[in-house]
C-alpha cells in the first residue's frame, strides 16, 4: 500500500494514508515523498474529504471486545456511502492499463525477483515501472510509474480486501507471469495447498495465449510439483522453465558465481554478493522474464552483477567487536532455512550463526508450521525465539533442538541473552516480517555496551 501511495503521488494525486505502527523502511519512504501518514483508523479522517478511499487488506469489519469497531473509519465510509476500492483494483484501472505487465508470483522470493527483473530492464534501457513489496537498494524507492511499456509487479496470492476475497494477482492481467515456487502458506485464509494452487491457476487463466493474437508467456520453476499441477489444469500461453535439469534456463556453478545456461548453452555469467540457491533460482526467473521483453540473457546476467538486493533481505545492519548483525524478512520455515543455508555456504569453517526470529506471520501465529521450525533452523548454531503473542508453546515446538534453542517472551531479555552468548566472528541473523521491536538496533547497542 505504501508503494501504491507512491505511484498515486507520482501520477499527480494528493495522497494521505492511515495505518497503525508503521515502521521503516516504508515509513521513511512515505515521509520522503511528502505523503502524510495518520496513525490509527479514526472516523474523524472523513473530514479530509478525499475523492476515493483505497482500502488495504489489513482493514476488516472486525470488532473489539468492547463491541466497538476495529476500523471505525471504514465503518464511517460505508455508512456515508462514500466511494472506495481495493489497492489491486485501483492499480488495474489507473496504472496497469496498456502496459506490458510482468507479474512475479510465488510463496518465496517475490520481492527480490521483482527487484531483479526491474533492475535488468532498467539496465537494458527499458525504463520500467514497478511496484515492489520492499525497497530495492538500486532504486531507493519501492514503486515508480516508469516511462517505458513494461511494468513489473510483485504478484501476491493473499486476498485483495475484506470485500474482495480473490487473490490480489488476478487483478493484474500480466503478459509475462513468473511462477517462482508454491508451498502452503497463509493458513488464515487458505485451507490447504490445493486451495492456493486453484488461485494460481486463476492467474494462469488471465495470461494471453499464443498465436497471431497472443503473446503471453508463463515462466515456471521446473523443480516444483505444485506448479506442475497448476499448469496441468490448463495452460493457454507460451511456457518457459527454469531450475530443473531439463529446462530453458539453468545455472552451473555456486550461487554467488555461476554460468547462466539457455537451453544447455552458456549464455551469460552472474557474479554477485547474494547467497543461497534460492537467489540463484530468483535470478534465473528474472532473466527468463526479461528475455520475453527482448533482453538477451548475457545482458541480463551482467546487469545482475550490479544488483544490490532489497532492504531487509540479508541486510547488514552493523558490526560490533567482530559480530555482524543482519536483518532478514524470512518468516516461513522454508525461507528461514534457505536464508540460513545461504549464509552458511559463504562462511569459513568454525564461524557461528545465531538465529533470532519471531513467528509473526498469520500462518506462524496459528502454529500451522511450528513442527518445521527445528528443520528450518538446522544451519544455526544457536537459536533465539521471541514468543510474545503466540497461541502455542514455542518451547515445546523447539524442544527437539535441546540446549541450542531458547525462547523468550520479553524482547529485552532476548536481546541480553543473544548478546551474552555472542562472540567475535559470530553472525546474528534477525528474521521477521515485521519491525521486530527494533531488535537490530537494540542488539547493536547491547553489543557495544558489552
Amino acid at each position: 500500500m505504501g508503494g501504491l501511495a507512491a505511484l498515486a503521488r507520482e501520477a499527480g494525486h494528493k495522497v494521505t494514508g492511515c495505518d497503525a505502527g508503521v515502521y521503516p523502511p516504508m515509513s521513511d519512504q512515505l515521509r520522503a515523498l511528502g505523503i502524510d501518514l495518520i496513525e490509527g483508523f479514526g472516523a474523524d479522517q472523513l473530514a479530509l474529504q478525499p475523492d476515493l478511499y483505497v482500502v488495504g487488506n489489513v482493514v476488516s469489519r472486525a470488532h473489539l471486545a468492547d463491541g466497538s469497531a476495529k476500523f471505525p473509519l471504514m465503518e464511517a465510509v460505508l455508512d456515508a456511502g462514500l466511494p472506495y476500492t481495493s489497492g489491486p483494483q485501483w492499480l488495474a484501472e489507473h496504472i496497469l492499463q496498456g502496459r506490458h505487465v510482468v507479474a512475479i508470483a510465488g510463496t518465496h522470493g517475490k520481492t527480490t525477483t521483482t527487484a531483479m527483473t526491474s533492475w535488468i530492464l532498467e539496465q537494458a534501457g527499458l525504463r520500467p515501472g514497478f511496484l515492489i513489496g520492499g525497497v530495492p537498494l538500486n532504486f531507493g524507492v519501492s514503486a515508480r510509474l516508469g516511462q517505458g511499456k513494461a511494468f513489473v509487479i510483485e504478484a501476491d496470492e493473499y486476498d485483495t480486501a475484506f470485500f474482495d476475497k480473490r487473490s490480489k494477482f488476478v487483478h493484474y492481467h500480466p503478459r509475462t507471469a513468473v511462477l517462482n515456487n508454491l508451498e502452503f502458506d497463509h493458513a488464515d485464509i487458505f485451507d490447504d495447498l490445493a486451495a492456493i494452487e486453484r488461485q494460481f491457476h486463476h492467474l494462469v487463466r488471465t495470461v494471453p495465449g499464443t498465436g497471431p493474437h497472443g503473446s503471453g508467456r508463463i515462466i515456471i520453476n521446473g523443480l516444483e510439483e505444485s506448479l506442475a499441477r497448476v499448469l496441468h489444469a490448463g495452460c493457454w500461453s507460451e511456457m518457459r522453465s527454469f531450475g530443473s535439469a531439463v529446462s530453458d534456463f539453468n545455472a552451473n556453478g555456486p550461487a554467488h558465481d555461476f554460468d547462466v545456461l539457455h537451453r544447455g548453452q552458456r549464455a551469460g555469467h552472474v557474479r554477485w554478493s547474494l547467497t543461497g540457491v534460492h537467489n540463484q533460482l530468483n535470478a534465473l526467473a528474472a532473466i527468463a522474464a526479461a528475455e520475453h521483453l527482448g533482453v538477451n540473457p548475457a545482458g541480463a546476467a551482467t546487469a545482475l552483477g550490479s544488483f544490490e538486493n532489497v532492504k531487509r533481505r540479508m541486510e547488514t545492519r552493523g558490526t560490533v567487536g567482530g559480530i555482524t548483525v543482519y536483518d532478514d524478512f524470512a518468516h516461513h520455515p522454508t525461507a528461514i532455512r534457505t536464508t540460513l543455508d545461504g549464509l552458511r555456504s559463504t562462511l569459513p569453517r568454525g564461524a557461528r550463526i545465531l538465529a533470532v526470529f519471531e513467528p509473526r506471520s498469520n500462518t506462524m501465529k496459528l502454529g500451522t508450521m511450528k513442527a518445521l521450525l527445528p528443520w528450518s533452523l538446522e544451519s544455526a548454531d544457536l537459536s533465539f525465539c521471541h514468543s510474545a503473542g503466540l497461541g502455542w508453546d514455542a518451547s515445546e515446538a523447539l524442544a527437539p533442538m535441546g540446549q541450542t534453542a531458547q525462547v523468550f517472551d520479553q524482547l529485552d531479555v532476548l536481546v541480553n541473552a543473544v548478546a551474552a552468548a555472542s562472540q567475535a566472528g559470530d553472525h546474528i541473523v534477525c528474521m521477521s516480517n515485521g519491525g521486530f521491536g527494533g531488535v537490530h538496533t537494540k542488539l547493536l547497542q547491547e553489543l557495544q555496551n558489552k
